[in-house]
């Protein structure tokens, strides 16, 4: 009898356990790939250590992967130095914009990107906080250190132009990030935006908890947050950017290079608003920002 050929192994490499791997998995069975059967998907996660991404990428390297997926920024500088050995598909910003692929075209190399354009949201999330809280004059921004770069000072930019000050905190682990809602809450902030970050999308349930506990309104960066808890969130559709990386991945296992696959660019947005968590925090949202919402959480 013919043996089965042994299963096509794939590396996934980000901060911590992420939202969307389930949608990525469930897009890869669409297109006939299994797991335990025509497939193994190898997971590392460096948690709050960023610098154990290069160990990790290498460990994956050693285990010999058709291709390797990584998502976030510091996952995807990794990538650019560590991983030049194998295919890789990247979730992170703008990498043309970042310097690290040719053109969206052809990106050139061996990375291809689902480039979310996180610079440029963190414009719309102070935006959004100004229409949801009438009078806001003060915002309270976190930046993971790990996390996309330029992110901050759009976010600065928007608010000096929106004539909102700002109180900057930088957070790469669990104490840092309760200790930025402990004080924006002492220095009066009204409102709060988490600029893109893997990391925090891993630990989004504590961080929903540390901004119920101070009581703090807070705009994410996509509806995982809302849906865990959070008051509200603009960004992509990141259901559908993990469906379309398996689909990366799907044509790279069946002969295509990454140089030659072009960078996609996330078409739908979305306003998303967890209704309850507006209640708990005595939030009457005026009808101007509701009628940008596209989506509330019950």
């Amino acid at each position: 009898m013919a043996q089965q050929p042994p299963p096509v192994k794939i590396g996934w490499l980000t901060t911590g356990p992420h939202p969307y791997f389930e949608d990525f998995r469930r897009g890869m069975k669409d297109l006939g790939w299994i797991e335990g059967q025509n497939l193994s998907i190898e997971q590392r996660y460096a948690g709050d250590v960023v610098a154990r991404l290069d160990e990790l990428a290498a460990e994956l390297l050693r285990l010999n992967p058709a291709l390797i997926v990584v998502s976030g920024a510091a996952a995807a500088d990794t990538a650019k130095r560590v991983l030049a050995g194998v295919p890789v598909v990247s979730v992170s910003g703008d990498p043309v914009a970042a310097g690290v692929a040719a053109s969206l075209a052809r990106p050139g190399g061996n990375i291809t990107w689902i480039a979310i354009l996180s610079v440029d949201l963190a414009a719309k999330w102070v935006e959004l906080a100004t229409l949801a809280i009438p009078g806001l004059s003060r915002l309270a921004v976190l930046a993971d250190p790990g996390g996309a770069k330029g992110q901050l000072q759009t976010a600065e930019a928007a608010a000096a132009r929106l004539g909102i000050q700002t109180m900057v905190r930088r957070g790469g682990n669990l104490a840092e990030i309760e200790e930025f809602f402990r004080s924006a809450k002492q220095e009066r902030a009204g409102a709060a935006a988490l600029m893109s970050s893997a990391l925090f999308a891993s630990l989004r349930q504590a961080i929903v908890g540390f901004a119920a506990h101070h009581r703090m309104p807070t705009v994410y960066e996509h509806r995982g947050f809302v849906d865990a808890g959070g008051l509200m969130s603009y960004g992509p559709d990141f259901r559908e950017i993990f469906r379309r990386v398996a689909t990366y991945v799907d044509r790279i296992l069946k002969g295509a290079k990454p140089a030659d696959l072009p960078i996609e660019q996330p078409t739908k947005f979305e306003v998303v608003v967890n209704r309850k968590t507006a209640a708990a925090l005595g939030l009457t949202l005026p009808r101007s920002f509701l009628i940008r919402v596209d989506d509330f959480v019950q």
